[in-house]
């Protein structure tokens, strides 16, 4: 009966016990808290401040002022030396990260993150070369991955296409496999063999662009470019008419070349029916100008207007309307022709700023296509027809 009673006193008994245990713990962490709060110097946080309020400048000096009283933090040099690099103060980063890899605490992953951190100074500063050969080494650690994307970046940058997708293949993973961009690696090096009138490597990386992505538009452009300049002009329309089933905004950037490739075998009329067919089809195609054109050339001026007006009519815009009046001006009342021929030249000056090509992804603009964003550095991001902005 008393060992009972005991077994249920004892925790009664013990509760003050651990209760002042609990709050003697409490108050010692506490005072850890506050100690380590108040040894944090002021200038970190005057940095931090200056960083909120954007002024990189006053952040660096204010950091740079806390290291000074504590030269061996690993952490604060590094944090210095990426917001030098930020700055555009490659010399001082350098000299930064350099200063911290020389340290004998700078070990394994520590020193693996600084050598990181140098490769991209070396990169800001345009010192490529330098920069490669320190991510080339950091592929077999922890920092692998970020080192490959970077490797990426400057293959591209180099257009060493060849390197690029090999860096690609090593980078893909399920969630992320590249062939996007492998494919316009493999556009890139046919467009160069084709430039040279290498036909069979052109021929050959066109298939290695498809077989990466099989709805690569560019790929069927430059093989239909392949196949037009050998003179297989069939199969040039079959690889201009495959881009419709890929992506149809782009066939405006093959209607010409495939009029022509129906021309070279006599089929004018066919080939502007095809193209009267994609704008009927897709009214956002920029085809007009090549249809008049063409129509022009084949029925006459009063049915090439005709044809030209009634594509205008179904979806009008800046460039249509511009079109619209420059083919009904001959005909115009003698009274209007002067202040219509004065309408359109303000309509072609708006052309001219307000329609373009835009990157989908940064919303960079052009008056030129770009398949490789010089902004973003994305593929295949440009509208493939002017839009008015």
């Amino acid at each position: 009966m008393d060992n009972e009673l005991w077994v249920i006193l004892l925790p009664i008994v013990l509760l003050p016990v651990f209760f002042a245990m609990g709050w003697f713990a409490a108050r010692v962490d506490m005072k850890t808290v506050l100690k380590q709060a108040k040894s944090i110097p002021a200038g970190f946080y005057k940095s931090l401040d200056a960083l909120v309020d954007r002024n990189s400048g006053r952040a660096a000096r204010e950091l740079a002022e806390v290291i000074d009283q504590q030269p061996q933090s690993y952490d604060l040099n590094l944090t210095l030396g990426k917001l030098y690099r930020q700055r555009g103060e490659n010399d001082k980063a350098i000299n930064m990260h350099h200063a911290l890899l020389d340290s004998p605490d700078t070990v394994n992953e520590k020193r693996a993150r600084v050598l990181f951190e140098l490769a991209q100074n070396y990169q800001s500063a345009g010192l490529v070369d330098r920069a490669e050969q320190i991510f080339l080494g950091l592929q077999e650690g922890d920092m692998a991955r970020e080192a490959r994307q970077h490797l990426l970046s400057i293959y591209q940058q180099d257009r060493d296409w060849e390197k690029a997708i090999e860096m690609a293949q090593l980078l893909s993973h399920d969630e992320q496999t590249y062939q996007f961009e492998i494919a316009q690696f493999y556009c890139e090096i046919a467009q160069a063999a084709l430039f040279k009138s290498n036909f069979d490597a052109a021929r050959y990386n066109i298939g290695k662009a498809l077989e990466a992505n099989k709805k690569c538009t560019r790929a069927n452009i430059i093989l239909g470019d392949i196949e037009y300049r050998q003179g297989n002009f069939p199969a040039a329309v079959e690889a201009y008419s495959a881009i419709e089933q890929q992506n149809h905004a782009y066939l405006s950037m093959v209607g010409e070349k495939l009029y022509e490739a129906y021309a070279a075998q006599g089929k004018q009329e066919e080939g502007l029916n095809r193209l009267i067919g994609y704008m009927q089809t897709f009214p956002d195609l920029d085809l007009i100008n090549v249809i008049y054109e063409k129509a022009l050339l084949l029925k006459g001026e009063t049915e090439a207007a005709q044809i030209a007006v009634e594509l205008v009519r179904q979806k009008p815009d800046l460039n249509g309307v511009y079109r619209l009046l420059g083919l009904k001006l001959s005909s115009m009342n003698p009274e209007w022709k002067a202040d219509t021929d004065m309408i359109r030249s303000i309509i072609g000056r708006q052309l001219q700023k307000s329609v373009m090509y835009r990157c989908r992804n940064c919303h960079f603009k052009s008056q030129v296509f770009f398949w490789h964003c010089p902004a973003c550095n994305k593929w295949q991001t440009f509208t493939p027809n002017k839009i008015e902005i």
